[in-house]
């Protein structure tokens, strides 16, 4: 890409530095979107639990009667 005997200019060192912050800001973003998916998942799960533990509750319930 460039030698190692050129010196950047202010310009170039901007868009190179724009760039990295850019995939850094990517990078948080996909992690970010993965934990929000992860949470969504895990509280679907928690909740399926959760009916099916009231349901088999109300079963015992309506039988004791």
């Amino acid at each position: 890409m460039l030698r190692k005997t050129e010196e950047l200019n202010e310009a170039q060192i901007e868009v190179f530095d724009l760039m990295v912050g850019f995939e850094e800001e990517e990078k948080i973003s996909r992690k970010k979107l993965a934990s929000r998916r992860a949470l969504k998942a895990r509280r679907a799960i928690e909740q399926r639990e959760e009916d099916k533990q009231l349901a088999a509750s109300i079963d015992e319930c309506w039988f004791d009667d």
